[in-house]
């Protein structure tokens, strides 16, 4: 006892000359607090790896640390190791360093969708449906591999090599391929196609690094073919990065127009205005949003509809208008740490009510919209005039509260899947039935239909493809309960596998142009542009 005594002094001695702060911060009544707590952290953690009665890993108790610190504040506050931190930005980064292969896995094998277009392993004849079958030399087919282990054997810095063993239809040996890895662009614009003879749409997944430009250059695009309006569709999108919701935003307004502003207890207020002339100040403007349009999302769509520079079409977005400041650590993990709110043009501050400290409760928050009836019946939700605001050139009504509500709200079609599709999709016999079609028949439909419209027009789903959903749907262990279930869901799973095989033709343009002929939200865009002056 006398030498656990010994010790202990030791280290809190080292400790205290270690971490005391300089005099001026000892005169400063919160620093001083600050040092304290610090102090505190360190001989607990100092205690636990010099006396605990069994190992620790040292690494995972600072972690844990962190994360408890970082549990008891806002939902959004959060740590990130090495490893995670590298994974969440590269969606954002706009490229990473690989092969350029799309694909899904059938059953056990990698089967190629599309190689991107000029990149490292279009470059050496991969073509789509191929099957890659051995990296290196090491089986990836038939060994019930992980697709993250998959995705980790194909991925290498910019500059190396890797040996691809390839089965192709129609050829009876293996062919092998090196392939020199490359920088990969990551689009976050998901579609950008003229829904209409004069209504152009783009969907953007996310706000990255290149988010921006990929607007720029999907609106020019669609304007060539003949756009005066724009449906900017952000479902889902669950945000990114300020910069690029500010400059896109900035495309739709005059300059100086505010988009948003920022605010917290220690952080300055700032705004972000438009800082140019704009591309696309002249067409009219709908913005589809639901509940999962989250952060940057808010802020474009917050911006569009304070300065009456157009409409929202959808359900209440998420609600995320905390702000983030990443503090980097020398191992290469991160903590993102909330210092301030955003607020749209009209002072709405974006940022749902939460509890601190309760992140399950805020997590379940979608979920008790749908309980309460919010998302699919728009007289279930109430403002008090507490939370009303005005837009800042019409004087329109809007609502603050957290999230964005539209100026038109479209329920959500609970019915509009059966339970035998969802079972379809959770399975995975939508996707190999569709693999396995197109590998048959893709020169075929490519022969037919040389072009997107045609397709678009003309093509219907054959009995046949019908048959081998179900056929996969058995081996699944899925069935319809009945006919009148499986005539339910057939309209619906027809439309998915048409604009699957569009996809694997040609694009995700096309596969949305297909899937979104009977979008709720689309629909009502499209109805309101058509009906304006």
């Amino acid at each position: 006892m006398r030498h656990h005594g010994i010790l202990t002094k030791t280290l809190c001695a080292a400790l205290f000359a270690a971490t005391v702060f300089p005099a001026a911060a000892q005169r400063d009544g919160r620093l001083s607090e600050v040092e304290k707590s610090l102090r505190k952290l360190s001989m607990a953690q100092l205690a636990i790896s010099s006396l605990y009665v069994d190992s620790v890993d040292e690494n995972k108790l600072t972690e844990d640390a962190i994360n408890g610190m970082l549990s008891g504040l806002d939902p959004h506050s959060s740590y990130t190791n090495a490893e995670q931190t590298k994974k969440m930005n590269e969606p954002l980064q706009g490229n990473f360093d690989g092969i350029g292969v799309q694909f899904n896995m059938l059953e056990d094998t990698l089967v190629v969708i599309q190689p991107v277009p000029k990149g490292p392993s279009e470059k050496v004849g991969i073509l789509a449906g191929d099957r890659i079958v051995s990296v290196n030399d090491t089986a990836i087919a038939g060994v019930k591999m992980s697709r993250e282990e998959i995705m980790r054997r194909l991925r290498g810095p910019k500059g190396t090599e890797v040996r691809l063993g390839i089965v192709r239809r129609g050829q009876t040996a293996r062919l092998d391929f090196t392939v020199k890895r490359d920088k990969i662009p990551v689009s976050t614009v998901d579609a950008a196609y003229m829904a209409t003879p004069r209504i152009g749409l783009i969907r953007l997944a996310s706000f990255g690094s290149t988010s921006h430009k990929e607007v720029t250059d999907a609106i020019n695009k669609l304007r060539g073919q003949g756009m005066q309006d724009l449906i900017l569709d952000l479902q889902q999108n669950g945000g990114g990065y300020l910069d690029a919701a500010t400059d896109i935003a900035g495309e739709f307004l005059p300059k100086g127009d505010l988009i948003v502003y920022t605010k917290g207890l220690r952080t300055p207020y700032s705004e972000y205005r438009a800082q140019g002339a704009g591309s696309f100040r002249e067409g009219r403007v709908i913005v589809l949003v639901d509940e999962y349009s989250a952060s940057a999302a808010e802020i474009v769509t917050g911006a569009i509809q304070d300065q009456d520079r157009g409409l929202v079409v959808g359900r209440r977005t998420f609600g995320k208008g905390l702000v983030q400041k990443p503090f980097m650590l020398p191992d290469g993990s991160m903590i993102r740490l909330t210092v301030a709110r955003y607020y749209t043009p009209s002072g709405r501050c974006i940022q749902k009510p939460y509890t601190k400290g309760n992140k399950q409760g805020y997590d379940m928050d979608v979920i008790e919209r749908y309980n309460h009836g919010e998302l699919t019946n728009a007289d279930s939700i109430h403002f008090p005039d507490s939370l009303k605001y005005k837009t800042l050139r019409k004087g329109r009504t809007v609502y603050g509260g957290g999230g964005i509500m539209p100026d038109y709200f479209i329920p959500l079609d609970t019915s509009r899947y059966t339970r035998f599709h969802r079972d379809l999709t959770a399975k995975g016999a939508i996707v190999n039935a569709d693999l396995k079609f197109i590998e048959k028949y893709r020169k075929k439909i490519q022969k037919e239909y040389p072009d997107f419209d045609k397709f678009r027009t003309a093509f219907e789903v054959p009995q046949e493809l019908v048959d081998l959903i179900l056929e996969e749907g058995e081996k699944a262990g899925v069935k319809p309960k009945d006919d009148e279930e499986l005539q339910a869901t057939l309209p619906e799973l027809k439309l998915q596998m048409k604009a699957l095989i569009a996809r694997d033709i040609w694009d995700m343009s096309e596969y949305f142009a297909v899937i979104y002929e009977k979008n709720p939200c689309v629909r009502k865009a499209i109805e309101l542009l058509e009906g304006q002056p």
